[in-house]
């Protein structure tokens, strides 16, 4: 994969690297650890984001809501983080204009959008109980059941359960069984054209393949739709009503002339917004990955339709990415291909350059903050799951313990919204653009006397003008030859016909002279969701060390940690109280932020803990520290210790923490920690 051209184009950029080898090297060289020693362990890494507060279950002391979460301190602080790089990454890399919208919205708007009748799943209920699920999981998830159970009986290794202590028997293991070559190959077919299938469709796999609730056997009744969309009333008297809106999108469109005004009239552009959104899931059983209250950021980014270039495509049409076409899902298979964008936009697997560079752009943005590239693909969506307002669409969708998961949508809107809108509201959404050469056309154009026309046809006047103004260029020459003859007869749509003669109507012909073309742009929309980013990372990050499984680390990347540098005074003595406070303020200063942990524990548990909060760097103050004003440097993952001057550790720390340098570079600068720090005479 050629990242080199791309990350001079994008400086701030740095790639991640993913290491699995133990070696020592020497002292002037970073050590390498090995992140795969053990396998991944859900209920371990569970129970680490639990214990370690990152996120847990809002309302818990009434019981809990499903799908609603609250973020504690690490997790908010991760969010935030991961926000301030994507405004870097997009906003100011691209130049973006920045909104922020209500969350409430009136009907009127999401009626016009098609949100009120299309935004919706299908969901099934248990015939006896009444517990709904949504369809396409429910086949998912049997299915999936039964193929590692027939793996398991083959002999081959099967995928280990996924532990969900609440719904035992849904998340329970296969059961062992041995299906027919041309089953598995059936239901191999069914998970990779799943996202294709209608509500009916679904209906017919489930009585087909006897497909009943996980958790109690029972039959499910046929698929119904379901809005997904949470209905409010605004006012006291109930009478507007209104909704939470389930995107952010709405929002830039129905302030296009704004923002086109804002950008001095000019095309391409781009508006971002990053806040809310609310959705009522089905079923939502997957903590982060499936909730109803969520942050989203979203790009709607306007261009000209007859022109989908972009000026910075050559900067990244080299960049290969993982693809799942939609042709290849049609037919059956899930298998992948890697191909530069360039070439992909060039076969038309991507629609336009527009398209693709969003696309890369997407790719480098979740690298750069810690997603493993080699759990992360680019799918397009199908004929029947195509949003209703898309005409090309691509999911940055990330492998996770739970499957592939959609992270980041990536549409191609086409004038859709802008249309509809503008139709419904009568306000044009539309960009003036001042042509470089007029074009001169000609055209049949009719003329009219409306003194007669009043005259002769009265209140039926306008209803002829229209008929007539409605014509093609054949039909208005068909016309004209008529009246040359001395009449003609239009015919209204309900049958009523008129007779029109010279003395109210002539047909000529015109030089038309146009100075400025009018045309609604399109729209290509990357739209994220951050809180499914956000645990991908987390799991993407999380391993044991490889002498005790039990030492979780989270090796968060520097620029997304919750806390970049933990400060360990050796001891809760008051000498080291100034040490601390002005290592505390200088790092302040640098921007870079630190916590003390002077707590009684000893400083093997203190810097474990921070491993599990994701913490890259520490500072240890020991005795020695305060004659000789040095400290040492540790490095999270390899556990590898420098030490120097307290301005010297601090600059490099401030440059590790920018990303300006790696850790292989502050070593060589930094001389290794023996262990013995002598106290000075």
């Amino acid at each position: 994969m050629r990242l080199g051209p791309i990350l001079r184009s994008f400086p701030h950029i740095r790639p991640r690297s993913y290491p699995l080898v133990h070696r020592r090297h020497s002292s002037d060289m970073a050590s390498v650890v090995n992140k795969t020693a053990h396998p991944f362990d859900k209920a371990r890494f569970d129970a680490t984001l639990n214990r370690r507060f990152f996120y847990a279950p809002a309302f818990e002391i009434y019981g809990g809501v499903a799908g609603l979460y609250d973020y504690g301190p690490p997790g908010s602080a991760l969010q935030a983080n991961i926000i301030d790089q994507w405004r870097k990454h997009f906003i100011i890399e691209e130049g973006m204009l920045e909104l922020d919208t209500t969350i409430m919205t009136p009907s009127a708007v999401f009626e016009t959008s098609g949100h009120v009748a299309r935004f919706a799943d299908w969901m099934v209920k248990d015939t006896k109980t009444g517990d709904v699920l949504r369809a396409d999981h429910l086949v998912k998830n049997v299915l999936e059941n039964r193929l590692a159970g027939d793996r398991e009986a083959r002999g081959l290794a099967a995928a280990p359960p996924v532990e969900d202590k609440k719904r035992k028997k849904k998340a329970g293991k296969a059961t062992t069984l041995k299906l027919d070559d041309e089953v598995v190959k059936e239901y191999e077919t069914i998970l990779a054209q799943l996202d294709n299938y209608t509500g009916p469709e679904l209906g017919e796999l489930c009585r087909k393949h006897k497909l009943t609730n996980p958790d109690t056997d029972n039959e499910v009744g046929e698929p119904q739709q379901f809005n997904l969309m949470f209905q409010s009333s605004i006012g006291p008297t109930g009478q507007h009503k209104g909704y939470l809106r389930p995107e952010t999108a709405q929002g830039h469109f129905l302030n296009f002339n704004r923002l086109l005004d804002y950008n001095n009239g000019r095309v391409p552009f781009a508006s971002a917004q990053i806040g809310r959104s609310f959705r009522n899931e089905i079923s939502p059983r997957a903590g982060l990955l499936r909730v109803r209250e969520f942050t989203m950021a979203e790009i709607e980014h306007y261009v000209d339709p007859d022109d989908k270039s972009h000026p910075r495509f050559k900067e990244v049409r080299d960049i290969a990415i993982v693809l799942l076409d939609r042709d290849v899902q049609e037919a059956g298979s899930s298998e992948t291909r890697v191909m530069s964008v360039g070439e992909a936009v060039d076969k038309g697997i991507i629609a336009n350059e527009t398209l693709g560079y969003f696309i890369v752009r997407i790719y480098l943005f979740l690298v750069n903050i810690g997603i493993n590239p080699k759990r992360l693909r680019f799918r397009q969506h199908m004929a029947n799951e195509m949003a209703h307002y898309a005409t090309d669409c691509w999911d940055a969708e990330i492998h996770n313990a739970t499957g592939w998961t959609e992270c980041v949508g990536c549409a191609d809107r086409a004038a859709y919204d802008l249309s509809v809108h503008s139709a419904k509201t009568g306000q044009p959404l539309v960009v003036r653009q001042a042509l470089k050469e007029p074009i001169v056309t000609e055209k049949e154009t009719p003329e009219w006397n409306k003194k007669n026309l009043g005259k002769l046809f009265k209140k039926d006047a306008a209803v002829i003008t229209q008929l007539v103004e409605a014509l093609d260029e054949p039909s208005l020459l068909k016309l004209k030859g008529e009246l040359a003859q001395g009449s003609t007869v239009v015919k209204s749509e309900d049958g009523k016909e008129f007779a029109l003669t010279p003395e109210v109507v002539t047909i000529e012909r015109k030089v038309f002279k146009q100075s400025i073309r009018e045309f609604t742009p399109n729209v290509i929309e990357p739209s994220f969701g951050l809180g499914r980013i956000l645990y991908t990372l987390l799991e993407h990050s999380f391993w044991s060390r490889e002498s005790d499984v039990e030492r979780g680390v989270l090796s968060l990347p520097p620029v997304v940690a919750p806390t970049k540098v933990l400060i360990v005074p050796l001891s809760a003595r008051e000498e080291f109280n100034p040490l601390v406070q002005e290592i505390s303020a200088k790092l302040r200063k640098a921007g870079v932020f630190s916590r003390v942990d002077d707590s009684n524990t000893s400083i093997g548990k203190r810097y474990a803990r921070n491993d599990e909060l994701g913490t890259p760097f520490g500072l240890t103050i020991d005795f020695a520290s305060i004659p000789n004003r040095t400290v040492t440097l540790r490095e999270r993952d390899t556990t590898d210790q420098r030490i120097g001057s307290i301005d010297e550790v601090i600059a490099t720390v401030t440059e590790l923490v920018d990303g300006t340098i790696d850790w292989e570079e502050a070593c060589q600068r930094l001389p290794a920690y023996d262990g013995v720090q002598a106290v000075a005479e």
